[in-house]
């Protein structure tokens, strides 16, 4: 292929989807953030990158002390040597992380080590990065304790002593449904579904159901919940009373 026939640009991330090698181009594409996970699509023209090259196109100053991380396709971060080569063609990412910072942090997720350029991260980082399936969450895990739900919008403190481990598990809510423990799997529950765990089956439409609730997650906590409504329980401990109305 000759110049003439060079592609303007190719995509890294295009290339990993469909499982070939990068294309002879002008340019080549990847994602860039800084300090979270709000990427950006960035180009270079060599496809074997000094790391500084990487930020420069991301209109990055070197010299102010940037540490560059790329993401790869396991979910580990691997260092970025500024002043090294980084092969875009065989190292299968696409996605890299600058952080203005001369220090990162560790943590495990999904049994991943990581390594973090801030002294916090955002719980919408880490379900970004770990991709929890249908149902799941992720926790921080506790030993000899209650593993703690992570909340999108929280930031967690990297900076105690010992390595933050964070696991994916499915989510699970404890409440009570007339003086009676159940789990749900949903942070949301309607009427429809707390009237079937407090009296399962099918009713007659003369069947009429009233509730009330308390200790909800949502606003307000207390109150009455009506057919086709719905509250946010809480992790453990909203409560809700039904009951069952035979009109004549």
């Amino acid at each position: 292929m000759n110049t003439e026939e060079l592609l303007d640009y190719d995509d890294l991330g295009d290339a990993l989807r469909e499982g070939r090698a990068l294309r002879p181009a002008r340019g080549y594409r990847f994602l860039l953030a800084q300090g979270d996970l709000n990427f950006q699509s960035r180009q270079v023209s060599d496809p074997v990158p000094l790391g500084r090259q990487l930020l420069e196109a991301g209109g990055l100053d070197p010299r102010d002390g940037y540490s560059l991380f790329a993401i790869l396709p396991s979910g580990d971060f691997e260092d970025v040597r500024l002043n090294e080569p980084f092969d875009l063609r065989e190292r299968g990412a696409e996605r890299f992380v600058a952080f203005l910072t001369d220090r990162d942090f560790k943590l495990t997720l999904k049994d991943d080590e990581l390594r973090w350029g801030k002294p916090v991260i955002s719980g919408t980082v880490l379900y970004g990065l770990a991709k929890p399936g249908e149902g799941e969450a992720v926790f921080l895990e506790v030993p000899g304790g209650e593993d703690r739900l992570i909340e999108h919008g929280e930031l967690i403190d990297l900076t105690q002593p010992g390595i933050e481990r964070f696991i994916t598990a499915r989510l699970t809510f404890e409440i009570i449904v007339n003086s009676r423990p159940r789990t749900v799997n949903a942070r949301t529950v309607t009427f429809e579904q707390i009237v079937q765990l407090a009296f399962p089956g099918q009713h007659e439409p003369n069947v009429v159901f009233s509730m009330t609730y308390r200790h909800a997650a949502s606003t307000p906590h207390a109150g009455e919940l009506g057919a086709g409504g719905s509250v946010d329980v809480k992790k453990k401990g909203t409560v809700f009373n039904v009951t069952r109305t035979v009109q004549s």
